[in-house]
């Protein structure tokens, strides 16, 4: 796509998505603000935990809005275990790779200094039953991290899971509300931000915190999932009734801009799409689409976990992609076969266990 940059324009022309090729290029596609953002910064960038479903594009975005800026910088991807795809794509991308189980005290210390720090690194699925494991990659990690880059700028993922469950009337949960964690997961997820407080104090770490709820693209997400649900004719669960989405390439946007607002002690930031989703509403859209009908496994759930982003749309821009959009390619996309992560979300799930 060349010099093409992000832009609501550009994203309202955009039927369809072919591809995966297609797909990646534009989950790494920077705005000309996180060009901006990242030329005014100096130093290389480090992205730890950086495999997962956000990793790979969002340091992408990173490597191409440097290039953009004219910033000469390394841009270091670490894992814990390389696959060859990925490694196929970080050379080619222009992305070092390092693995590291980022546990290891000493495995860590020998990762390359970085003056930019983004941390990826968390465990959700699989959690009920591993929960010490838990504990250790979400709160006890962090500590690790902190003590290995003190004079570094740290923008860390969090979740929305941090909140209690609110009724969608009240807009959703703003950063100044007190958190409620539900379960073990959520709990060490908070444990993870007060990790991250204590030595952004201690140490006097700019640090950026991010609460995100739901980030989606063709093959994972919330979206996906409802979607997936309606075409195979299976019935919709209703127990979490309402949802935040965001495209992912929005969220990787609004990341990469929340490295100039790092803080002592740590900005929380909400990333979310702006409208509350009724799950009942989304699904018939879907049915719509698909040309299917639509059936449903339960009663609507009075609340659901919901974050208003609005606040933080001042500092690191309003989502590019409206839900609707994304709920259009989604459709598309799967009724195409389009390839999928067969990931759930278990966005439906309320007590906490993962």
């Amino acid at each position: 796509m060349g010099e093409l940059l992000a832009s609501r324009a550009f994203y309202e022309g955009l039927a369809s998505i072919r591809d995966v090729d297609m797909l990646e290029d534009l989950l790494s596609l920077p705005s000309e603000e996180v060009v901006s953002c990242l030329g005014k910064l100096d130093g290389d960038i480090i992205l730890l935990g950086a495999g997962g479903k956000i990793g790979p594009s969002l340091a992408h975005m990173i490597r191409r809005a440097s290039d953009l800026a004219g910033k000469k910088r390394r841009v270091i991807g670490v894992v814990r275990q390389a696959r060859p795809e990925l490694e196929a794509n970080f050379a080619r991308w222009g992305i070092e790779l390092r693995t590291c189980n980022l546990l290891d005290p000493h495995r860590l210390a020998q990762l390359p200094d970085a003056p930019i720090v983004f941390y990826l690194a968390a465990m959700k699925f699989g959690t009920t039953g591993q929960e010490p494991t838990t504990w250790a990659i979400n709160s006890f990690l962090p500590g690790l991290v902190c003590q290995r880059y003190p004079a570094s700028r740290i923008v860390a993922y969090s979740t929305g899971n941090v909140y209690p469950l609110v009724r969608p009337e009240t807009g959703g949960s703003k950063e100044t509300d007190p958190p409620g964690p539900i379960g073990q997961y959520a709990m060490s997820c908070l444990g993870r931000e007060q990790i991250f407080t204590y030595f952004s104090q201690q140490n006097n770490t700019p640090v950026a915190l991010l609460r995100l709820n739901y980030a989606n693209e063709m093959r994972y997400g919330t979206l996906v999932d409802l979607g997936q649900l309606v075409l195979a004719e299976r019935p919709v669960d209703l127990s979490m009734a309402y949802f935040n989405a965001i495209w992912q390439g929005d969220a990787n946007l609004m990341a990469v801009r929340a490295v100039e607002y790092a803080s002592v002690p740590p900005r929380i930031f909400n990333i979310a799409g702006p409208k509350i989703l009724a799950v009942r509403e989304v699904a018939l859209q879907f049915g719509r689409l698909f040309g299917k009908q639509v059936r449903f496994g339960s009663t609507e759930g009075p609340d659901a976990l919901l974050n208003d982003a609005r606040a933080s749309y001042r500092f690191l821009g309003e989502p590019l992609v409206p839900e609707e959009k994304l709920i259009h390619w989604i459709a598309d996309w799967l009724v195409r076969g389009g390839p999928t992560l067969r990931k759930p979300t278990m966005f439906q799930v309320r007590n906490g266990k993962f």
